[in-house]
């Protein structure tokens, strides 16, 4: 009896090995970069002409240190002009009655760190703080991140077909799981872009061309992980997670902009596929398309990773005579392939409970 206990505790123990990760994995990534947010080279610029302009800045600057990048500007129209550009996250125009101007659609935690370090020098000054927002976010995402949520649900829609097509489809031809990676995408796409849209309102404008990036990011994912699938086999799970929600969501600027976060997570910022897409929706929704070629690019070349990763897997599956390759299994087989089918029932389990 106890002859039989054994193998079926090791092979519970082994697959508990996955989620015990995934608590490390999460933990470390998600307490790095969002446990502890702080400036770093924030930009931001102060509104006004003659020395007095140039002497609080530079008495900002001395106190501040390299928590932030401070300019002079001389007139706030242009600081809006930067603003609505993404060249800098705040101005503070001085005057009689201090004004902050902002742009909370580039992201809202921003503006709460640009708001907490000027409050209290415009109180220095006897004066109350006005802010006033001039790029802000729809009505329906009050906060703006309402787009990072939607990375959320698209990249769990793309990394859970990843088990399924790499594993239930383990037995198909790689041009085939292709395929259904471009259908995959292509519906997790249309339920991102009805989420968007119809359903909670987060794009009045551009439905089409987010629903385009959100193709191209889904299908990123999706070759990536079933190329990578022909070679974690079950650590697949575990390796899509890593690299779409470790590193992806808290990189993303969804939450916390590179400015407010680490050097890691920051310089992750500016070419992870996660970023693309999020800043990519916000420059196509609310800057007037500022920076949109750059981010659309980045998705492309994750994109043109997941189809060089495929085509490797396939390659690789051909030498080594994978089921799709050969005849069909004879008899004596079936217990393994048996065995086979559970462990692949596991994996997608655990994804799709992830």
């Amino acid at each position: 009896m106890s002859g039989t206990r054994e193998p079926a505790l090791r092979h519970v123990l082994t697959h508990l090995l996955t989620p015990l990760l995934m608590c490390v994995g999460m933990g470390l990534a998600y307490l790095g970069a969002f446990a502890s947010p702080e400036p770093h080279h924030l930009p931001i610029a102060v509104v006004g002409s003659g020395p007095e302009a140039k002497v609080f800045a530079q008495t900002v600057k001395d106190k501040a240190g390299d928590a932030l990048d401070v300019r002079t500007l001389t007139s706030r129209s242009t600081a809006v002009d930067q603003l609505e550009t993404r060249d800098i996250d705040g101005a503070y125009v001085l005057g009689d009655k201090p004004e902050l101007v902002v742009a909370s659609a580039g992201s809202d935690t921003t503006v709460s760190a640009v708001q907490k370090i000027f409050t209290p020098v415009a109180a220095e000054q006897g004066a109350p703080l006005k802010v006033t927002d001039v790029v802000p976010s729809v009505d329906d995402d009050p906060t703006g991140q309402g787009l990072f949520f939607l990375l959320v649900a698209v990249s769990i829609g793309s990394y859970a077909s990843v088990a399924v097509i790499g594993g239930a489809g383990g037995a198909l031809r790689m041009r085939t799981r292709a395929l259904l990676v471009v259908g995959a995408s292509g519906v997790v796409s249309l339920i991102g872009a009805a989420f968007a849209g119809p359903v909670f309102h987060l794009a009045h404008t551009h439905l089409w061309g987010l629903w385009g990036m959100t193709w191209l990011y889904s299908a990123g994912v999706l070759l990536i992980g079933v190329g990578l699938h022909t070679f974690l086999k079950k650590w697949t799970t575990l390796g899509v997670m890593v690299l779409f929600v470790m590193l992806n969501f808290t990189s993303s600027g969804g939450i916390f902009r590179p400015e407010l976060q680490d050097g890691f997570f920051a310089s992750l910022h500016s070419f992870w596929n996660g970023a693309g897409y999020v800043e990519g929706a916000r420059s196509l929704l609310y800057f007037g398309q500022q920076d949109l070629a750059r981010n659309i690019w980045t998705l492309v070349a994750w994109l043109l990773v997941g189809a060089a990763m495929i085509t490797v897997a396939g390659l690789a599956e051909r030498r080594r005579g994978t089921p799709a390759a050969v005849e069909p299994a004879p008899a004596h087989k079936h217990k393994r392939e048996a065995v086979r089918d559970q462990e692949q029932e596991q994996e997608m389990e655990e994804a799709v409970g992830v």
